[in-house]
This record gives C-alpha cells, structure tokens and sequence, in this order.
C-alpha cells in the first residue's frame, strides 16, 4: 500500500471524516477557532448552498498507510467566475494537511486532475468555495485569532503550495482599528469637506422593517462597486439571499450604514460582531451538550468585544467623492456606544490604494496578511 492513499468522498462516512478532519487537526493549536459542525456540514449540502446552483465540489481524503485522515481538499467549479472571465480557472478550496508534502502534494494532484476533467487549465485558491466565502491563505499575523469568516492555517500551509509550484496571484490585508488610537480629529476633518462638497449626503442605518428591500439594494450595490476588483464575482441573487439570512441572525441594525445622494442610495457598509471571540471556547464545534452552555457564559460575561466590517462599498459612478470615507467614519464612531472598542476591517486587497490610505489615515494598522495562490494544470 503507497505510503499517502487519496480517494473522494462518496458517502456520509467520509463526508463526517471530512468535516471532523480539522478539529482533529487543530486540536492543540489555541488560535484555531473551530466552525460549527452544522455550518460547515451546511456548506457542502448542495440543497442548503446556494452555491451549487453555478457551482460544482469534488471532496477528496488523504490517508496513510494505517487508514488515518491526514488531510482533504475540495476541487471546485464555480460556474459565475467561468461566465465573468471565461480564463479555465477552477479552484481549490477546504484545504488541510498535515506538514508532509507528499500528502499536500497527493492532494493538489487530486485536485487538479478532477479541474481538468472539467477542461479547466489552472487552479487558484484557496477559496471555500468562493472569493464571496472565507478565502486566501493566512502568511502572517498567526499570533493573532481569526475574526469571523476569515482564514486560519498553519504557516507551513505556503511552504507546501510553494514547493508544489503555486504562485502568488493576489496579497489581501486586514486591518485592525481601536478606538482608542484612532486619529478620528484629523479623518473627521476629511470627511467633514466631503459634507461641505456634497451637502445632501446623508448616512443613515439599516431598516429592518424593509429588511428585503434594503437587502435588495445593498446587493445591487455591492456588485457594481466591486466589480472592477481583481478576481470579483458577482453574487446571485439566491447566494445573497442566503447570506443576508445568515447576517441578520446576528445583526445589529445600528453598526449597518446606508449613503443617500440625493435621495439615492448609493453606498453601504455592514459590520458584524466577531462572534469567534466565544466560538473558540467550543472546541469540538458542537453545541450539544455544553458547547451551548459555554457560548452562552461566554457572552453572559461580555464575551465580545469586537466588530468585523466585511462589507462596504459606494457604487463606481461615485468613487472619488468620499463617501467611503464617510461611512467609515460613522461605523468607527457608533463602535464605543455599542460596546465595541475595536474591529477589523477586512479584507483589503494590495492593489486598492484608495482603501489602504483611507484606513491607514485613520490609524489602522495592517495585522493580518492573506494571498491566494494559482497553478498551471498539467497535461
């Protein structure tokens, strides 16, 4: 028997092993924060991901010589990349490996044999499943936990797609913000010309009693104005959809901003609470039976401290004009009175440079740095 044996996952009993893989993994690691096992086993069912309405997953399993899971990978397919940018580009995603390259390597061979069964010609990731997902790989900031929905991996994970022939193809940064450093007199003065040219601006908060509505809007928003971004795909209307769903469980209306001009909505930025902050306390990902009672104790005790600004943007016919600037501003602000000191603003790619200095402006401090990686397929 070869020393490393891949296989895909073709049944429940595998599926489990794939998803139990990582908390096994990780299981002495105290910066890991374990998903939920039902989130995680819900991102692979394609009745309850939206994904799998464009998208297609092949799971794969590593094991050694003595039948132990030593690592997986996802092969993907992602149907609205290939309509945006028709470049055979499929990716990899859900990645895990012990520090061996002949597992890793088993792994991307898997993978890549799999994308090329599906005609596509390179292979880019790690994206789990999209760049509209948790995706990139964490080089540094490993000291640091991860807030929620961002990557975490062991940082030998880039000395394997190295030594396997990936490249860098994109560098992304996250920003960490405090109140308290922040230089809020000199950003306020910006923002406060910004006014004085566009008087009629108005930011005002989410309404969630046009819940669908505002849901609608910020949609529409956010795929015009990201999609000049490198490697951006627009999210369907069901992906959104479940995404709104699963933000408004956790929402709290008065960190969700809206910019008018002109009685317009033209901009938006949402925050969310860095619920990871007390998911790292419930390490097996279960909340039955105590992972319930420590999540709530957690919180009891103020277990959250933290805010996470995944999305913002101002629709392209009005970049230039400081409306991002202002609505940073009024989510840095509105953070102390809600009980949130600090946040992360992430992530930011390294060829935004209107974001990078409006953040560095305002005292932001890159901690986390990201990159995604891309190989030419074989044969």
């Amino acid at each position: 028997m070869a020393r490393v044996e891949v296989s895909p996952v073709d049944d429940r009993r595998d599926l489990r092993a794939f998803i139990d893989f990582p908390y096994e993994h990780y299981r002495r690691d105290p910066i890991f924060v374990p998903p939920l096992r039902i989130e995680a086993a819900r991102l692979l069912n394609p009745s309850k991901n939206a994904f799998f309405e464009h998208g297609r997953i092949r799971t794969f399993l590593a094991r050694n010589h003595e039948g132990r899971v030593v690592g997986r990978i996802g092969a993907i397919v992602n149907g609205e990349h290939l309509k945006k940018y028709d470049d055979g580009v499929g990716f990899f995603g859900f990645f895990e490996s012990i520090d061996d390259p002949e597992v890793s390597g088993a792994l991307f061979d898997a993978a890549g044999k799999w994308l090329r069964g599906q005609n596509l010609s390179a292979m880019r990731g790690p994206a789990n499943p999209s760049m509209n997902d948790v995706a990139g790989l964490l080089v540094d900031g490993f000291a640091l936990p991860p807030y929620i929905l961002m990557a975490y991996n062991p940082p030998y994970y880039e000395r394997l797609l190295l030594e396997y022939g990936f490249e860098r193809t994109a560098t992304m940064w996250a920003y960490f913000i405090h109140r308290k450093y922040a230089d809020l007199d000199r950003f306020s003065r910006g923002v406060q010309l910004v006014y004085r040219r566009y008087p009629e601006l108005r930011i005002r908060t989410v309404e969630m009693s046009r819940f669908d509505e505002e849901v609608a809007l910020v949609r529409s928003i956010y795929n015009d104005a990201w999609a000049d971004n490198w490697g951006f795909v627009p999210m369907t209307e069901a992906e959104f959809a479940q995404l709104a769903r699963d933000l408004k469980q956790i929402l709290d209306p008065k960190m969700a901003f809206m910019a008018e001009l002109d009685g317009e909505v033209v901009g938006f930025a949402v925050a969310i609470p860095n619920l990871n902050q007390v998911l790292r306390r419930i390490r097996n990902g279960r909340l039955l039976p105590s992972g319930l009672f420590r999540l709530l104790l957690s919180d009891f005790f103020g277990g959250i401290q933290e805010v996470r600004l995944p999305l913002l943007g101002v629709r392209r016919a009005y970049h230039g004009r400081g409306i991002d600037a202002a609505l940073i501003l009024q989510f840095v602000e509105k953070l102390p009175p809600r009980g949130f000191p600090s946040c992360e603003m992430s992530w930011v790619l390294d060829n935004n440079p209107a974001m990078k200095n409006a953040l560095e402006a305002l005292g932001g401090v890159r901690d986390k740095e990201y990159a995604l990686y891309q190989r030419t397929l074989d044969g």
